[in-house]
């Protein structure tokens, strides 16, 4: 348990971009933790793309994003956000461990988190990420459920933001009185929120699950006790 607490509540987002400044204000208003996966070789104009709406979506230059996630934790997401099912062993060593040493560098950091690009994984890429120092990746599939994982190189977030169970789900983890630890995890792009209009939403689930006393509001590596 932490802290004497049953349940606890993280948050994974990827990617380093803008809009995580609006996010983290959000977070850093009710109390919240997220873990933010980087890509170390996009935060500059490169890493920038216009989304199929119109929307430019631009990355934290490394400047920004010390100061943004102060408080939050960091995580790698591979140096340039490849794809990296069936990529060679030694190239997918590299973009896992010179992305880890340049945010280690950057925020002044131990870095033991991270999350698949693409959600892409499989038994070589997890053994590799062991190998490079990762005791946990996030990959994309929801669990719909708050128990704790055994593999956590295989680690499966609650939901994204956008599931239709959130709400149940979100209730369904207020309402639970057991014995045994959960914890709710959510994860997502906080760019998706400008694309679908819908900041509202991350809002009240956070006003929604903020504020209990029988919750740990904490970073991935604090709610998994890496």
């Amino acid at each position: 348990m932490w802290n004497g607490r049953k349940k606890a509540l993280t948050f994974s987002y990827d990617d380093g971009i803008a809009q995580d400044i609006r996010f983290t204000q959000l977070l850093n208003k009710y109390g919240m933790k997220g873990t933010f996966n980087l890509n170390s070789g996009l935060m500059n104009d490169s890493g920038a793309w216009t989304t199929d709406k119109g929307l430019h979506i631009r990355r934290l230059t490394p400047t920004e994003a010390v100061e943004v996630y102060k408080g939050h934790e960091i995580a790698v997401h591979c140096v340039t956000h490849p794809h990296i099912e069936g990529m060679p062993e030694d190239e997918l060593r590299r973009e896992i461990m010179d992305d880890k040493a340049a945010l280690e560098k950057l925020f002044g950091c131990h870095i033991s988190g991270m999350a698949y690009p693409y959600g892409e994984y499989n038994d070589l890429i997890m053994r590799v990420a062991g190998e490079c120092g990762i005791k946990f990746s996030r990959t994309c599939w929801d669990m719909h459920g708050f128990e704790p994982q055994s593999d956590l190189l295989a680690f499966r977030a609650t939901c994204h933001h956008r599931c239709e169970k959130l709400w149940e789900l979100a209730d369904e983890f207020l309402a639970y009185d057991g014995d045994e630890p959960i914890y709710f995890c959510l994860w997502g792009h906080s760019y998706e929120f400008d694309i679908h209009n819908n900041w509202e939403l991350i809002e009240r689930f956070c006003e929604k699950m903020s504020g209990h006393d029988d919750i740990f509001y904490g970073t991935n590596s604090e709610v998994l006790g890496i």
